[in-house]
């Protein structure tokens, strides 16, 4: 659903009056990059193993419908003519089931481990305290140490413990505009595209190496804040320049949705398998805001939650295929915002709640398990109408950035105490 289709603030306006630049330098690298409604920024490290692709769900996704509690007839009693059947539901088990519209990904439900590719899900998530706002809860889930006067965004923080050597910065494409998540003490550099990140200047036979010799000549042995930038923008182009300036094909006959999803996660494996350090990719797609008209099975396009999970669905699945023996050293985890009101509206939607739940795909997945504890959807239960927040999601995120990069979550959100998921093998 596009955000014109909802009285909510535009997400992309939004976006645009929290995000802000950082120029100041150090030794990590993250490229940001837009495709139409999805976002991806990228950390890029010193090495080439494993890597954490954060999945952002903006708009505030409707878990209730993608995780179904089908063994609560409260769900069915309060969610007529939208609520999900149980005889539809894929990778069942006596309380849950998935949304059908998720068939490509039941071969990775099977799987698990830290060898093989496989899929779990963590239920009731989301931030300890209740925020319906999209533009403070973003801003909430992206910062390090939210509710504190620290303005550091998480993925600063985890690019400041990898200890790199190269100076390179934080790369912004298709906005000049940083998120809250890459605030802090990382550099940044603004280009139009990924495929874009090269010098500006003339094409002509040679121009190239002109320029950057010129460059380098000028700011080389220069001091101050300018010149480090050109030093770390020379670096940068020249080290990405190969990758990202050439076609590229999908392996293994993965097949992407032709929308901004698609391009986005084809866009990041095309970078993952180029091995040129990436460590911490993050992507935020739009679209999940849905007040009207949710929609049932039947229902198809981009403005029902049929739709967008199809999407999802598919494009996950080429990415992993895509990714090949590499899925093995790459872990996806989603995020939202908040998740959506129990019960429907008037206009046939759900307006802003708060628990979701997480998808966990990939490397060292405990896969085929719903993991986390289930508060339940009884009016005792409920907080304020809303699926209650058992698990905090900087806990997911801690488990995977622990067992998959070898971080201390308190290095990366600094004062919080992470409860174990068993999400992780």
């Amino acid at each position: 659903m596009t955000d014109e289709a909802c009285a909510c603030p535009s997400y992309a306006s939004t976006r645009r009056n929290f995000l802000r630049n950082v120029t100041l330098a150090s030794t990590g690298t993250m490229a940001a990059t837009m495709f139409g409604d999805t976002f991806r920024q990228t950390a890029f490290g010193a090495t080439d193993s494993n890597v954490v692709v954060v999945l952002s769900l903006r708009g505030g996704a409707d878990f209730l419908s993608l995780v179904v509690p089908h063994a609560e007839q409260m769900y069915y009693d309060r969610r007529p003519n939208i609520a999900i059947p149980k005889e539809s539901l894929l990778c069942r088990d006596d309380r849950f089931g998935l949304h059908p519209a998720f068939k490509p990904l039941t071969p990775l439900w099977q799987q698990a481990g830290t060898s093989g590719v496989g899929m779990g899900v963590v239920l009731a998530t989301g931030m300890a305290v209740p925020n319906r706002s999209h533009f403070d809860a973003i801003e909430a889930i992206e910062d390090a140490a939210p509710g504190s006067d620290t303005r550091t965004g998480w993925i600063n923080n985890l690019v400041g413990l990898q200890g790199l050597s190269d100076p390179l910065e934080a790369v912004s494409v298709g906005s000049g505009m940083m998120p809250t998540s890459m605030v802090g003490s990382q550099p940044t550099l603004a280009a139009t595209s990924t495929d874009a990140i090269d010098l500006a200047g003339g094409s002509g036979p040679g121009a190239a190496a002109l320029r950057r010799k010129a460059l380098n000549q000028i700011w080389g042995q220069a001091n101050g804040t300018l010149a480090l930038g050109a030093r770390s923008s020379l670096s940068t182009t020249e080290r990405l320049a190969a990758t990202l300036s050439t076609g590229y094909t999908p392996a293994n006959g993965a097949k992407y949705p032709v929308d901004s999803l698609g391009h986005a996660l084809s866009d990041t494996a095309r970078l993952i398998k180029a091995k040129v350090g990436v460590k911490v990719v993050t992507v935020d797609h739009g679209g999940w805001d849905m007040h009207s008209n949710i929609g049932t099975l039947n229902a198809t396009g981009d403005l029902c939650i049929n739709g967008m999970a199809t999407r999802l669905a598919n494009a996950l699945r080429a990415f992993f295929d895509d990714l090949g023996a590499a899925g093995a050293n790459v872990t996806l985890v989603t995020v939202t915002e908040f998740g959506r009101r129990v019960t429907k509206n008037g206009a046939g939607g759900l307006d802003h709640g708060w628990a979701g739940s997480t998808l966990v795909l990939g490397g060292g997945v405990n896969g085929g398990q719903y993991h986390g504890k289930w508060p339940g959807l009884s009016d005792a239960n409920l907080q304020d109408g809303d699926l209650a927040v058992t698990t905090d999601y900087r806990s997911v995120l801690g488990e995977i950035l622990t067992k998959r990069l070898g971080v201390s979550i308190s290095d990366v959100f600094p004062g919080f105490v992470a409860a174990p998921v068993g999400v992780m093998a």
